[in-house]
């Protein structure tokens, strides 16, 4: 595993070479602007943002019997942190590389188009797993507060991901407070289940760090895999839950961690990869998934 402390390894000047040539690929691939973010239905109605994203199908007739990655679309405050990004960063990429591995290492079958929803959807119900992706500057309207504690409440899975710092977790923590005000987030142990059911996650939780793709590509040198966010080194990575009052988890947060850029990125780099992508966010995201669907 990648050690977070500097590295004394010395680059060789093939190696210096090598290294701004795929941060330079890797830093034009951005996910940008997209055109039709209000409209868009599923992930396949998105271009690739990286290195193209894989094609399945299901058997005939079991095609609606499936798993599907649902995210959430959502606004952005005018205020707040300075580093927030939007709803559909790592879109589409990372919905769809997830699915394909959900579908090649386990039993259960997956939708191979995802699906993009808002919170005040008819269909949300329709749909037990959503995703939101750098909420720390997430702004919900009423409506949508409270159908996210209706859809939560009725059986619902939330997964919040890829937001760093204090500044964007409070922001986020807030949001969520308005639809449970007498909830409150807690931090689960490693011995958890979640990170046992199906890939045995045994490493201290700081280990669970996904960089973005530049800063793990750098951190075979560096050993640094954490963010800056609004002056703060995020250091340390926390993993958060909201259970109901039976004791159902209703919702995950993964914070100070890139998950998305995981499931995104996994074919840019061969270390960042074998780093990131199989040892933390794949078997995370699979986790987290078959946990949430048999609890």
């Amino acid at each position: 595993m990648i050690s977070l402390q500097p590295s004394p390894k010395k680059l060789s000047l093939l190696g210096v070479f090598a290294l701004v040539v795929a941060l330079s690929v890797a830093q034009f691939r951005g996910e940008g602007w997209l055109p039709n973010a209000d409209t868009v239905k599923t992930a396949r109605e998105v271009e690739s943002h990286s290195t193209g994203t894989p094609m399945w199908t299901n058997s005939v007739g079991f095609e609606r019997d499936t798993f599907t990655f649902a995210r959430i679309r959502f606004h952005r405050a005018p205020y707040g942190t300075r580093s927030g990004g939007n709803w559909h960063t790592d879109f589409p990429d990372s919905d769809l590389n997830l699915s394909h591995r959900l579908q090649q290492m386990t039993s259960i079958k997956v939708n191979p188009d995802g699906r993009v929803l808002n919170l005040t959807d008819k269909e949300l119900a329709d749909y037990p797993w959503i995703y939101m992706v750098e909420p720390g500057r997430m702004l919900l309207t009423d409506e949508e507060v409270v159908a996210l504690r209706k859809y939560l409440l009725n059986g619902g899975f939330l997964m919040a991901d890829d937001f760093w710092g204090e500044v964007q977790w409070d922001n986020f923590a807030s949001q969520l407070k308005r639809a449970f005000p007498d909830r409150e987030f807690t931090e689960l142990p490693m011995e958890h289940p979640i990170f046992h059911c199906v890939f045995d996650l045994q490493m201290p939780k700081n280990k669970l760090q996904v960089p973005n793709i530049r800063t793990g590509m750098e951190s075979q040198y560096s050993g640094i895999t954490w963010e800056y966010h609004d002056g703060e080194e995020c250091r340390e990575v926390h993993v958060r839950a909201l259970f109901d009052d039976k004791g159902r988890m209703m919702a995950i947060a993964t914070h100070n961690t890139d998950n998305g850029d995981g499931w995104e990125r996994e074919g840019e780099d061969q270390y960042f990869f074998r780093t990131f992508s199989e040892k933390i966010s794949f078997p995370l995201g699979i986790n987290i998934i078959t946990y949430a669907m048999t609890h």
